[in-house]
């Protein structure tokens, strides 16, 4: 897991206090074990074949097991302590989560956090994650889903890109327009309407898995961008950026956790997840919808 995670022996043997020839040995044992090669050695470096790519899942969710049997054995097992292996949306990160996360630390001394910033979904269970932040619509088999806060998002471009064109006024009329698309919404952009969800496929000059480089390219007059609120509603105050659409809206998203329910009983992972829900509720870049949040699903 190390060696498919850093793609490197020597860097594998580093993080586990052991000499490289030590996994270099053990994983030719695994080879001969299984009947198949498992990492494929170049000069240009180590990659999988396709049955260790294959097998991986299986063994991040044998040692996520292995581990959980062993600390739910311990005396203290309500004691918050331990690692925290969490992946996180780089933009939420940076602007929001990571003085959430700083908090955390700094109320419970015992406990050590790694973050990854990953703006893609991810399975934590297959992944190796204790917990998974991220404002998709996906889940996954195992995995709860905990909702946070509301992700509101806002169509917007600025002034000067409108100049000589007709505002559009139906989400329809975007196909005429130059767009700006981000991981959340890719050129398929979901609206509700009085008849329900309207999809519409738009033409994508920018892509970014950072929402702050689409606002500054909106900001520049490059297009139509698709932003969440936190990040555009300065720039619309002062006139930087104007909203659009506004009786069509973004369809609705929420920003959740997604934990493995087998990591669900270390209580490290639950006192994490509640500090967050409560930290989320108070922010003010969060204000709530009037809406319900969804229900926890797994």
């Amino acid at each position: 897991m190390r060696v498919a995670r850093l793609h490197s022996f020597s860097g594998a043997a580093r993080e586990l206090g052991v000499a490289p020839s030590v996994i270099t040995k053990r994983i030719s044992q695994m080879e001969k074990a299984l009947g198949t090669r498992l990492v494929n050695r170049s000069t240009r470096g180590l990659t999988l074949t396709t049955a260790a790519e294959s097998l991986l899942p299986r063994f991040v969710r044998l040692v996520a097991e292995f581990d959980e049997l062993f600390k739910s054995a311990a005396p203290d097992d309500q004691q918050v302590d331990g690692n925290l292996r969490i992946k996180s949306p780089t933009t939420v990160t940076t602007e929001f989560l990571g003085s959430a996360y700083t908090e955390f630390l700094q109320l419970n001394a015992s406990v050590d956090l790694e973050i990854v910033l990953v703006d893609r979904s991810v399975n934590p269970l297959e992944e190796g994650f204790d917990c998974a932040i991220g404002a998709l619509p996906v889940s996954y088999p195992n995995v709860i889903d905990i909702p946070l806060c509301p992700y509101e998002l806002v169509v917007c471009c600025a002034p000067s890109y409108l100049r000589g064109k007709a505002e559009p006024r139906h989400p329809t009329d975007l196909v005429d327009f130059e767009c700006l698309t981000t991981t959340l919404f890719r050129t398929s952009w979901l609206f509700d309407s009085a008849r329900g969800a309207l999809s519409v496929e738009v033409h994508s000059r920018l892509h970014s898995s950072d929402g702050r480089v689409m606002r500054e390219a909106a900001r520049h007059g490059l297009g139509i961008a698709v932003l969440a609120r936190y990040l555009a509603e300065d720039d619309i105050r002062c006139g930087r950026l104007v909203p659009l659409l506004q009786e069509f809206p973004v369809a609705s998203h929420w920003l959740k956790a997604l934990v493995p329910r087998m990591k669900m009983n270390r209580p490290v992972v639950r006192e994490f997840v509640t500090f967050l829900k409560t930290r989320l509720e108070d922010a003010s870049w969060a204000a709530p919808r009037q809406e319900a949040a969804p229900a926890m699903r797994s």
